[in-house]
């Protein structure tokens, strides 16, 4: 498991698959998202059987946040598209419980996870993808020390207009400059 002040990420449990239906079929927590279709528990019981004999390292992690109930599962964060030979990876996150929105466990989730990749994993550059109608998770990636790398122009379709895909990435020295 891997954990911060506020929060850990852990293995996803089959019991948490009817939660991530519910989030996913939520229009405000999928407009930032490539999703635009409505989803099933069967569907995302193929996902999880599908994510299960993949390799490990790509597995999703659930993030979960201590509240006076105990631990609560309010999104979920990945590395995906490992690339041994370049050591990267590309970054993958959403929080899905809204009322947790806007409190900075975004940022937090993803400060533990590009220190398992540059440091559990040994990788050199992590990168994302990100809408440019997502200003609130542009502000979590720059202040967590993603950089602007690119843009993909029109490169995704949302509620009736093309929009472009900004890249981002971090490389492991400059991760490494923030942490001082």
């Amino acid at each position: 498991m891997l954990s911060s002040k506020r929060l850990r990420l852990r293995a996803i449990e089959h019991s948490d698959l009817s939660r991530f239906v519910s989030w996913l079929n939520d229009p405000e927590v999928t407009e930032h998202l490539m999703l635009y279709i409505p989803m099933s528990l069967p569907q995302e019981e193929q996902w999880y059987e599908k994510t299960l004999n993949g390799p490990a390292e790509e597995q999703p992690l659930v993030i979960e946040i201590d509240t006076p109930e105990g631990w609560t599962p309010i999104g979920n964060i990945s590395l995906m598209h490992v690339d041994w030979r370049t050591r990267s990876a590309e970054l993958g996150l959403f929080i899905g419980e809204k009322r947790y929105w806007n409190q900075r466990y975004g940022g937090e989730a993803i400060q533990v996870m590009l220190r398992h990749g540059f440091e559990g994993m040994n990788l050199n550059r992590i990168y994302l993808r990100v809408f440019e109608t997502n200003p609130r998770a542009i502000r979590c990636y720059e202040r967590v020390g993603f950089q602007h790398e690119g843009r993909l122009r029109q490169a995704h379709f949302l509620k009736g207009q093309y929009i472009d895909v900004l890249i981002m990435s971090v490389l492991r020295d400059e991760w490494k400059d923030n942490l001082h």
